[in-house]
């Protein structure tokens, strides 16, 4: 089997990844992450995605690379990583009442062969309505600064919901498993034949 690498320093990624009981090493892709004039929130986040996997390609030449990124769109506005309590406090306090769309990078990169294959998963929160008070001890509790849209679904995040909608619940914490499982079957590597 290959080398499998994970671009990313995420801990709910890594965690995810661990899921597929694989061994894998993470790597820290250093890379601009900045959109580009007139870039849509898929192209961002798919762009992003292989731009990950491919950065660290140099120190892993015969491997698989998985990159992946996220980001929130709300009323046709791309959100990232609020970093404080004053900008989660205003992404959430944005999306009371509202649906808000997540939209996952996800690539898969053959350092050996050049091979990538990349898509963008969506999935849609549809949030309570929300007060003020709500938010504030929520994020006081869970301090999600570092994670699109300012919460964490896998924690008291979930308390923040009407309803969710997806094909997989792992892409609403960074990394789509049921497409990761197919595009690692792509790239030759069968999850299950590896256990």
């Amino acid at each position: 089997m290959k080398t499998l690498i994970l671009a990313s320093t995420s801990p709910f990624r890594k965690t995810l990844l661990e899921k597929l009981n694989l061994p894998f090493i993470c790597a820290k892709p250093n890379i601009d992450e900045t959109a580009k004039p007139n870039e849509t929130a898929v192209e961002l986040v798919e762009r992003l995605a292989v731009e990950k996997a491919k950065a660290v390609a140099n120190e892993f030449p015969n491997a698989l690379i998985i990159g992946s990124d996220q980001v929130a769109l709300s009323d046709g506005d791309i959100l990232g990583k609020p970093h404080n309590f004053a900008n989660g406090l205003k992404q959430l306090s944005s999306f009371s009442g509202k649906a808000v769309e997540f939209h996952t990078g996800l690539c898969v990169y053959n350092s050996s062969t050049g091979k990538s294959i990349s898509l963008v998963e969506l999935f849609t929160v549809h949030f309570n309505e929300l007060s003020e008070e709500e938010i504030k001890d929520y994020l006081n509790a869970e301090e999600p600064y570092n994670c699109a849209g300012s919460f964490k679904s896998e924690g008291l995040g979930i308390c923040l919901f009407e309803k969710l909608e997806g094909d997989d619940p792992n892409t609403l914490i960074g990394l789509p498993l049921i497409r990761l499982v197919n595009l690692l079957k792509q790239h030759g590597l069968d999850v299950l034949q590896e256990q």
